[in-house]
């Protein structure tokens, strides 16, 4: 079985977020399995040199793109046993960051079909494209439109795996035949057509053959309008060809026995923490306590993480015995909100507004809860992070958070961290008292919990089996 992953990005040459992670991660979990697995992604100037130095160049394609002729270069390397496949043209990659330039659309247009172009130049011949977001959503549209009477391309599946359904590529009507060359196919406006615009999201739900996304709770969300991002009525459509598999993380990468950035290392003893609490507190210029509760957020400061809601009980949280470390970037009104309250409470609380990979470990380390109160979250890693290093997740029932978090039990000791139901301050407020209240009163049911959390398995190799059978379910029907 030949798979190829379509995406944006994959760690190590491109991340933004959990889409890098995945694509990064997952396709050695699924080799395990007998797949032959391979990546192809854009090279963007972003992707450190170093990284691309065993590029192996393979051959110069043209393509049409509606009226345009553009060149590309398809290269190739491996990483880590794993096969990567590079698009080169600097007109449309040569950039700083992966996303947020007005020409997104057109440029992930153009990696789409060049995608397309590419294959029978690899010499590997897959027989599934795996496509990941509104990035590659247009490959299962182009597909069919531009090369279903091509024998090459005959019999090749498609899977489109959703990460995030609040990101779904909107473009001008002009695109239809400016960019994409549709002019005159009924089909592909039908998919494409969205509310005046384009929607890259949409036509790919409509054309793949199967659809996942990345947690179970989250699959049945979306199919609800709250979720559903206005194409819930599609998602309910194509319920019995929707997955949900929930991600899982690199336990090499994110392993507390041998992390470097952690000041001690080790994965059974409470001592580690508190050692690498004080660690942190020295680097962040916090008062000097082992005891104390430390509680973190790890995250990108925006409205679908749950900022409002710490917002309205935050002044109520920092009146508690305990130290608070914030680390991320986002919304400037967010980011204010937690400098104002660092300059108030500089004793308790600190701010740091950038994202480093070296400090998020020491975090992870050093904590005793972490913040996820989000409004939705169609899995998250950051609670599977804390809990592979001992830090008890505390987060708001909803998609892979509902997955992957089992609620402390008062009355039978079980579970790896805390949540609640509702989207409301005072239920977040609530649940972190009660976990103020157990850390400081009942050390030998806190210490049962975060050996729980240790022991709970986010691996890949759970969630690749499930791809693989989905992947056999696809080329049978």
């Amino acid at each position: 079985m030949n798979v190829l992953f379509i995406s944006s990005e994959a760690f190590p040459f491109s991340k933004s977020g959990g889409l890098g992670d995945v694509c990064g991660s997952l396709p050695a979990a699924i080799k395990k399995f007998g797949a032959d697995v391979r990546v192809i992604i854009p090279k963007f100037a972003c992707i450190q040199e170093e990284l691309l130095r065993g590029n192996k160049f393979l051959t110069t394609i043209t393509m049409s793109l509606s009226w345009r002729k553009i060149q590309f270069s398809l290269e190739e390397t491996q990483y880590e046993g794993i096969h990567y496949y590079f698009i080169d043209n600097p007109y449309y990659f040569g950039k700083e960051r992966i996303y947020g330039y007005s020409d997104d659309a057109e440029c992930f247009s153009f990696f789409s079909k060049a995608v397309l172009e590419a294959l029978p130049f690899l010499g590997y011949r897959p027989d599934i494209l795996h496509c990941h977001d509104w990035h590659t959503a247009l490959v299962p549209l182009f597909l069919k439109e531009n090369y279903r009477e091509v024998m090459y391309y005959q019999g090749i599946k498609t899977i489109l795996t959703v990460h995030n359904l609040g990101y779904q590529g909107i473009a001008p009507v002009s695109y239809f035949e400016d960019v994409l060359g549709f002019a005159g196919s009924t089909d592909a406006w039908e998919q494409l057509e969205y509310h005046g615009s384009l929607n890259f999201l949409k036509a790919g739900l409509l054309a793949a053959d199967l659809l996942s996304t990345v947690s179970p709770t989250y699959a049945e969300e979306i199919k609800n309008p709250f979720y559903g991002e206005n194409l819930d009525e599609i998602l309910r459509h194509r319920q019995a060809d929707l997955n949900g598999i929930l991600n899982g993380i690199d336990t090499e990468k994110y392993d507390p026995r041998n992390d470097p950035n952690l000041f001690i290392n080790s994965s059974s003893s409470i001592f580690w923490k508190t050692e690498n609490k004080l660690d942190l507190q020295n680097i962040l210029g916090l008062s000097h306590n082992s005891e104390v509760l430390l509680v973190s957020m790890v995250s990108r400061l925006v409205n679908q993480k749950g900022i409002d809601l710490l917002a309205c009980v935050l002044e109520e949280m920092v009146s508690l015995n305990l130290q608070m470390v914030i680390l991320g970037t986002g919304e400037k009104r967010y980011e204010d909100m937690f400098s104002y309250y660092a300059f108030r409470y500089p004793e308790k609380l600190k701010a740091i507004l950038t994202f480093d990979n070296t400090l998020a470990s020491k975090i992870y380390g050093a904590s005793d809860l972490l913040l996820m109160p989000s409004l939705f979250e169609p899995c998250g890693l950051s609670q599977m992070i804390a809990m592979r290093y001992g830090t008890l997740p505390v987060v708001r029932e909803t998609g892979g958070l509902r997955d992957s978090v089992l609620p402390f039990n008062e009355f039978t000791g079980e579970g790896n961290g805390f949540s609640f139901a509702n989207y409301n301050a005072h239920e977040l407020l609530f649940t972190v008292q009660k976990a103020t209240k157990l850390f400081y009163e009942e050390k030998n049911v806190w210490k049962k919990l975060v050996d729980n959390a240790f022991r709970s398995d986010f691996s890949w190799d759970n969630s690749a089996e499930k791809y693989v059978l989905l992947y056999e379910s696809c080329l049978i029907n």
